[in-house]
């Protein structure tokens, strides 16, 4: 447990009525560095990543970002400490009725730090970096290949230089290729901009490719953590099955309830 985490969780409880999918999460990130959080569905990974983004409340926990705790702050605090985490949604969550650009400079233009001009330059220069010709920007969402959107989402999430990054499986409904080809660019993203990242995901390769660090959700707790180039050789009973795709183990068990 470091004493310079960029991002420190402690005690993070969240149910939804009777159902507890996190209970008393201890979770640290150092700066710079990328942290994959696995498991199987349901067992809480994206309502980690929510609470963390002040989209779900928490039961009970604290949320500290450079060592502030964004749960005990003002609405305008938290969200000033918030604006700082870019995020590649699960489905891209693009804007169907606005064109690549205005998707790209969403966040620029709505908190109105630039001229709409100036945004689409800044949209041009982000989508070049994710490998895509400046002609993709005045296209719209539809018009895109899955792999695409993927790219344009990644390409929103960098815009505004964000210090942290969260992934939200950035590899489903892709094909291996691309999903190494998302892999690279996320890498490569993160290390230009010097940011802390988080993702979760359970595509094992993926979690290899991007993470420096890895932890797994079970039951509400993270039950193991450790170098995510270990993963397939954890120790761990849980994550040994869940990283070897077994159906035979405690998570198994687990369903037969």
């Amino acid at each position: 447990m470091s004493a310079e985490a960029k991002i420190r969780i402690r005690g993070l409880c969240k149910a939804f009525g009777n159902k507890v999918v996190l209970d008393g999460i201890d979770l640290d990130v150092a700066p710079g560095t990328s942290m994959v959080v696995i498991g199987g569905s349901g067992t809480g990974k994206s309502v980690l990543l929510k609470c963390v983004l002040g989209l779900l409340e928490p039961d009970a926990g604290s949320i500290e970002i450079d060592g502030r705790d964004v749960l005990a702050l003002d609405r305008r605090e938290a969200e000033a400490v918030r604006a700082r985490i870019g995020m590649l949604f699960q489905n891209g969550a693009l804007f169907d009725s606005l064109p690549v650009w205005e998707n790209v400079a969403f966040g620029l233009l709505a908190r109105k730090h630039v001229s709409r001009r100036e945004a689409r330059a800044r949209a041009e220069e982000v989508l070049a970096q994710v490998g895509l010709g400046a002609e993709v920007a005045s296209l719209w969402p539809a018009e895109l290949s899955g792999g695409m959107q993927k790219r344009v989402g990644l390409a929103r999430a960098i815009a505004a230089q964000p210090d942290i990054l969260f992934f939200d499986e950035p590899t489903t409904g892709l094909d291996p290729i691309m999903g190494a080809v998302i892999d690279g660019l996320i890498v490569d993203c993160v290390k230009r901009l010097g940011s802390t990242a988080v993702a979760i995901t359970h595509d094992m390769a993926s979690a290899r490719r991007i993470g420096d660090r890895a932890a797994m959700l079970f039951q509400g707790h993270l039950v193991w953590e450790g170098p995510a180039a270990g993963l397939l050789e954890s120790g761990n009973a849980v994550v040994d099955q869940f990283t070897h795709g077994r159906r035979e183990g405690p998570i198994q068990m687990e369903l037969r309830r």
